[in-house]
């Protein structure tokens, strides 16, 4: 890391006046300030810690101002001390302010302690505090989820949730140019790995300094319970394998996602599928998804019920949902995971050539479910079953159940769990392209250009003048969702559908 010469003071620019006024001194100082107001370092550790920030910055010597400091917001403390380090990349500005939070952050040993304490007397007053305690130790970049556009979307099947992601920093070229040459590690093996809690990270994965997670068992299993640091919606957590094992779908993924919302009834908890292309990005760990949100997918009623032969304690139907899902409610939710193994093992081999539905080609497995659960709100188990399958054509290379390439222009990327649930995450780009579409309407521009063309010709050009350009066109991205959606969705109509009910 490059440093000013002169270590001791270097006055430069502030990010909030715009005055020539901050030094080391001081940046310390409103850091440590930070820390206690926070809870993050107790002032019996101020001299400690402010010791601890000397070594860190290379710097030997320290005086504290004499005049009034009053609080700002960290990002903006670390900002400033990220100007006195020259011209750094976006991954080495990552790597150096998370070292410097990590100083401030208390040890796993007292988070995971806390987080006990309070969950003796409550599961939600636990997950508040560790998540509260995550954006303060700037685990959680909330300044960076708060650039996040997100709007809602009604659709024929209910209200949608859409962002549009910005919250993680663009690569800097020089940082693609490094990581190429970066010696390869396999220390920790993924960024799920346990070992991530206090890793100072490399060119190529990031700090984690200011990183803690929570033990937590799930069927006699040890996983480990932490947010995401770019939470897509509220207390987006992760729940993660202690051991680096693959994904899968399994009797025993049903009962412990149905464990962790008995432990958690706040919370919701699903797992992405454990096939490419209708799974998860990361699907060499074992692990699950969830947060304290209902999601759209949650607010959908049945569109009819059904009762399974041997479980008729076990309220069963399909959702009202452009995907094909099943859910299944009852009071005994070891019930409810046999029932779902049931219907996951006639899943993985059915196979019904009319509808397209292969279970294998080749002897490649097509078929799977992504399952999430919840305690609904009669204060019972539930389990929502999405039928996937992940087979390719040369018409669809990329997944026949999976954006088709009318809406590329808007989403290419693969339909996880987040969005099997009616959050749909669209790319950085379409902050600009969307602005632009809207601009290049009202002005008369000739949109032959446009990747968005044909869909603005035919979905947003003839409701011109109905309100703003813009709202329009976010009104349809969100219709284009829940399309996108019934992409993803193997049955097409309902009596294909039943078929397989009926097989089960």
């Amino acid at each position: 890391m490059p440093y000013p010469e002169d270590k001791k003071i270097r006055w430069h620019q502030s990010t909030v006046t715009g005055c020539i006024m901050t030094d080391y001194n001081y940046l310390i100082t409103e850091l440590v300030n930070y820390g206690e107001q926070s809870g993050l370092v107790d002032s019996l550790d101020r001299v400690y810690t402010v010791n601890r920030l000397l070594e860190a910055l290379g710097l030997e010597e320290y005086t504290e101002p004499g005049e009034e400091i009053i609080p700002r917001e960290l990002h903006l403390i670390l900002e400033d001390f990220l100007n006195l380090q020259g011209d750094l990349t976006n991954a080495q500005k990552d790597l150096f302010d998370t070292k410097l939070m990590g100083l401030l952050t208390p040890p796993p040993s007292y988070v995971v302690r806390k987080f006990e304490e309070l969950r003796t007397k409550s599961p939600k007053e636990a997950t508040d505090w560790y998540y509260d305690f995550s954006r303060k130790t700037n685990y959680i970049r909330t300044d960076r989820i708060a650039k996040d556009i997100k709007w809602k979307a009604n659709t024929v099947y209910g209200e949608m949730d859409i962002t549009i992601n910005l919250s993680k920093p663009e690569k800097d070229p020089r940082d693609i140019a490094a990581a190429g040459k970066a010696r390869s590690t396999s220390y920790p093996k993924c960024l799920l790995c346990t070992e991530n809690e206090g890793y100072a990270g490399t060119q190529t994965h990031p700090a984690r300094q200011n990183h803690r997670i929570i033990p937590i068992e799930l069927d006699g299993d040890a996983y480990f319970l932490q947010y995401s640091p770019y939470v897509y919606y509220n207390e987006h957590c992760i729940i993660l394998n202690k051991e680096h094992i693959p994904m899968v779908i399994n009797r025993s993924t049903f009962v412990k996602l149905l464990s962790f919302v008995e432990q958690f009834p706040h919370y919701t908890a699903g797992s992405n599928a454990d096939l490419p292309i209708v799974g998860g990005s990361i699907l060499s760990h074992d692990h699950f998804q969830g947060g304290c949100y209902t999601f759209p997918m949650a607010r959908a009623g049945y569109s009819e019920t059904f009762t399974i032969p041997g479980f008729e304690d076990i309220t069963a139907g399909i959702v009202n949902w452009p995907m094909s899902v099943i859910r299944l409610t009852g009071k005994d939710s070891l019930r409810i995971a046999d029932l779902a193994d049931r219907i996951l093992a006639r899943w993985r081999a059915y196979t019904n050539e009319e509808a397209f539905i292969f279970a294998e080609t080749d002897g490649v497995p097509h078929n799977t479910i992504t399952p999430i659960a919840r305690i609904n709100g009669s204060g019972d188990p539930e389990l929502d079953l999405v039928l996937r399958n992940n087979i390719t054509t040369e018409e669809y290379p990329l997944g026949v159940y999976h954006p088709h390439q009318e809406y590329h222009h808007l989403k290419k990327e693969n339909i996880g769990l987040i969005e099997v649930m009616g959050l749909a995450i669209l790319p950085a780009r379409l902050k600009k392209e969307l602005a632009d579409l809207a601009d290049a309407i009202d002005s008369g521009k000739d949109l032959s250009g446009s990747s968005h063309a044909a869909w603005a010709e035919e979905k947003i050009i003839p409701r011109k003048g109905e309100k703003d350009t813009l709202e329009i066109i976010k009104e349809e991205a969100g219709i284009a969702f829940a399309e996108i959606l019934e992409c993803a969705g193997v049955y097409k109509d309902r009596d294909a559908f039943m078929r397989f009910v009926k097989s089960v």
